[in-house]
């Protein structure tokens, strides 16, 4: 978890602030938010996070899935869903982007943590099998 880099991606300022508090309460770093999925993009081949927290909803022409899908694609960057859309549409429109997690808001800050852990733990075997 030290050193652990987290790219938030979130539309609303106030909430993404927010989320960047917790995270830094958790004892991870959150070297820069985003607020459009382009935005996203850019920032996460700057700082190149362990993982990306990413709203579905975004600002711009890119929203959140089309963003999580070019991370991973891209950079092999973990990308955890954390949005207000848990609709049956949405959820299989954002299987496609293959996130490491999907959790909603409002969260729970242990659930945060939890799916974070889990996360960053995954992909780190994934990478040693390859």
């Amino acid at each position: 978890m030290k050193g652990t880099n987290i790219l938030v991606v979130e539309d609303e300022n106030i909430v993404a602030l927010s989320i960047k508090n917790k995270l830094e309460s958790l004892g991870y770093s959150v070297p820069s938010t985003a607020s459009s999925g382009e935005e996203a993009i850019t920032k996460a081949d700057l700082f190149y996070p362990d993982l990306v927290l990413m709203d579905i909803m975004l600002r711009g022409d890119m929203d959140g899935i089309e963003a999580a899908n070019e991370i991973r694609t891209k950079f092999d960057i973990p990308v955890i869903f954390l949005t207000a859309y848990t609709d049956d549409n949405t959820l299989e429109k954002a299987k496609v982007a293959e996130p490491y997690g999907y959790i909603s808001k409002p969260f729970k800050e242990q659930d945060l943590k939890s799916n974070i852990e889990i996360a960053l733990h995954r992909h780190e075997k994934e990478i040693r099998l390859k």
